[in-house]
């Protein structure tokens, strides 16, 4: 999936799109996609100035939106005005490298089940092929008035 395809199949832009492109996507399975770290990110302004490091909550959001085209592409669906897929729980994270500007964070998402409109994930960033966070993920789609 490139860019076009990634923008349909999620709600978010600029500056909080977090997904450029998707390597591969099995539905109801697994996801692969990539984001391009740069030093124009604006969350670089401020952290840290001197040493650009990405916030580990915005590599946990990464995942999440990774775990969000899944859904969509598994419901065979796209996003609209009438709901939105919130982010409902994060266990397990661990941080265990920092992630900085000119790396290629990699995405990786399983989808462990969906019960009553909640969806859990096993997720994995990596950058050069080494772990640098991991988490289980809930998120859930609600109608929104």
């Amino acid at each position: 999936m490139d860019i076009k395809e990634v923008i349909e199949h999620l709600p978010h832009r600029y500056p909080f799109l977090l997904v450029d492109r998707v390597l591969a996507c099995e539905p109801g399975k697994s996801i692969h996609a990539y984001k391009n770290i740069t030093i124009n990110e604006p969350f670089f302004v401020g952290h840290f100035p001197h040493y650009p490091v990405m916030p580990g909550v915005l590599i946990m959001e990464a995942l999440a939106q990774a775990a969000g085209i899944l859904s969509f592409k598994t419901m065979d669906n796209k996003p609209d005005n009438s709901s939105v897929f919130y982010f409902v729980g994060i266990d397990e994270a661990r941080f265990k490298k920092t992630v900085s500007a000119g790396d290629q964070l990699h995405l990786h998402v399983e989808m462990i089940r969906r019960m009553r409109g909640v969806w859990k994930f096993k997720a994995e960033a990596r950058v050069d092929g080494v772990v640098v966070a991991h988490a289980l993920l809930l998120c859930a789609q609600r109608d929104v008035a």
